[in-house]
């Protein structure tokens, strides 16, 4: 296996699992639901949300792909120590962090559909975009510091494949909420995705310790 094929994978399989988790669309569906969209508009709006979410985990990560790329330019050891030890650490954080939500019960991802209500479309969409703007993800953003070790093919080719499967999960997950899918196993999701997430963290670290 390449590095750009392990890079291609990791990016892969860590963008499934981030659009996969359910306060990513679940709020979509319940809003969808309260304000009485039509499929359309539902789905529009989803791009629309996930664009903003992908753009700017983008842009930081691109600064951050750009410092790996500078930094295992001129230092090899970033490259075949640094950058996966950073990526087990965050792992292991997020190990931590699902280890603490578990003792405590604590999962709120809530929507106030009687305050949503009160609200035209167009403030809706505003928030949401604002919201998932604001938010970028932390374990791809770690992840584009080892893919700049390619340079910019690495950051190019995770930046598509984030964006692509971050939108086209959403989109995908809302539809069949909408469509009043049962069998979405999206309650096993919201108690363990910090678990998944920190296990496929430090999987793809170790691997890339083996491979160049």
């Amino acid at each position: 296996m390449t590095g750009l094929s392990q890079i291609m994978i990791g990016a892969l399989l860590l963008s499934i699992v981030h659009a996969s988790i359910p306060n990513h669309w679940i709020p979509l569906v319940v809003l969808s639901k309260a304000e009485k969209w039509n499929e359309k508009s539902t789905m529009g709006i989803t791009a629309i949300a996930g664009f903003a979410h992908t753009l700017s985990t983008i842009i930081i990560g691109i600064i951050v792909g750009f410092m790996g790329y500078k930094l295992s330019g001129s230092y090899s050891f970033i490259v075949g120590v640094i950058a996966p030890s950073l990526l087990i650490l965050l792992g292991i954080i997020y190990l931590g962090f699902s280890i603490r939500e578990n003792k405590h019960h604590h999962h709120n991802h809530a929507i106030h559909i009687d305050e949503t209500k009160k609200k035209t479309t167009t403030a809706i969409v505003l928030a949401l975009t604002l919201s998932m703007f604001f938010s970028p993800c932390l374990e791809i953003e770690a992840y584009f510091f080892v893919a700049g070790k390619l340079g910019w093919e690495g950051i190019i080719t995770v930046s598509v494949i984030y964006t692509f499967v971050t939108i086209a999960g959403m989109l995908l997950l809302v539809w069949l909420g909408m469509k009043g899918v049962k069998k979405i196993k999206s309650h096993f999701l919201e108690h363990h995705e910090k678990t998944i997430t920190g296990i496929l963290l430090i999987v793809l670290g170790i691997a890339g310790f083996f491979i160049r």
